[in-house]
């Protein structure tokens, strides 16, 4: 497999954001989501000073984006572990703060490219999606033993998807017949299940469905909920993060946390605020920033990327 192909997002935004923090002797960065390694390799280059310290879930992402960074030897800590674990990683690298965190939440190149793996709407493949194959239920079990309500839930909440009745009752009916296994079969459904107007809009009409599916079956709101205060949390003063979400929901989540973090929690009318209630991160960007339109022309997975950041400026007081 060619690592060629794989264009990482927003790269030189990302390492710009990052750098002031960065360019300090004995900085630690880290990629919490290191794929194929691509952001975590322009790291290691544009900062020769920096220890990268990346984590996955993903077996074979790690394997892979480990030969790619052998040459930076030991420089680069790479640890198979989801991004909410990153307290108890850095905690056993006897790694007491950072100064760089990276979140690229898109699904891997790899994974949408190997179509054994069922993340693709656009090629038959088993109905898998989980990252770590090693662990959970796939989204062949999601669809074939959900309750129909459940089932509804998850396509609006994490899908968007504003015919998940019509598409759960046409599941329901045709998994009594014969329980899902391939993604093609899913496409079918939804295909048929959709009024005319809902086809017109927006790409493959499998999207959002396939999109609730597997943030269901990686669990990824919930660990992205838990990661960020935590990536926040793990920042030196003046250390920074970089968070690149793909779809509204990511976005949403990163926005209230990094929102939160620079509003001070003084109790109004207050003539001195206590540090305690001073805010401990200030913006990076103004509201989100997007690729330019020359990104999208060069690589289309672009097109949804969502970058924010913001830098530590205080220490928490309890």
């Amino acid at each position: 497999m060619s690592q060629s192909r794989h264009v990482p997002v927003m790269l030189q935004r990302c390492l710009d954001l990052l750098a002031p923090a960065l360019e300090q002797p004995g900085a630690v960065v880290v990629d919490c989501t290191l794929g194929l390694g691509g952001h975590s390799e322009a790291l290691l280059t544009r900062f020769p000073d920096a220890r990268l310290v990346a984590l996955d879930r993903d077996k074979e992402a790690l394997r892979l984006s480990g030969e790619r960074l052998a040459p930076f030897g030991d420089r680069a800590t790479l640890v198979h572990a989801v991004y909410d674990e990153l307290p108890e990683v850095l905690r056993r690298l006897g790694i007491a703060r950072v100064q760089g965190v990276l979140f690229d939440l898109g699904v891997s190149s790899m994974q949408l490219d190997e179509a054994d793996r069922g993340f693709a709407y656009a090629q038959d493949a088993p109905l898998d999606m989980r990252m770590d194959q090693t662990t959970g239920v796939s989204a062949a079990e999601v669809l074939n033993t959900y309750p129909p309500g459940e089932l509804v839930r998850i396509l609006r909440a994490y899908g968007e998807e504003k015919q998940a009745k019509r598409i759960v009752s046409a599941v329901v009916r045709e998994r009594e017949k014969e329980p899902f296994s391939n993604s093609a079969r899913l496409v079918e459904l939804i295909r048929d299940a959709l009024p005319q107007a809902a086809k017109r809009t927006g790409g493959n009409p499998a999207k959002r469905t396939f999109q609730a599916l597997r943030i269901e079956v990686n669990g990824e709101l919930s660990v992205l909920e838990r990661a960020i205060p935590a990536a926040v949390k793990s920042l030196d003063v003046g250390g920074r993060v970089a968070v690149l979400s793909y779809h509204s929901l990511e976005d949403r989540l990163v926005k209230q946390v990094f929102a939160a973090g620079a509003t001070s929690t003084a109790p109004p009318g207050l003539p001195v605020v206590p540090e305690r209630y001073q805010p401990r991160l200030k913006l990076l960007t103004r509201g989100a920033e997007l690729p330019t339109e020359e990104e999208i022309a060069e690589n289309r997975r672009a097109a949804p990327a969502r970058l924010r950041g913001a830098l530590r400026i205080r220490e928490d007081v309890e």
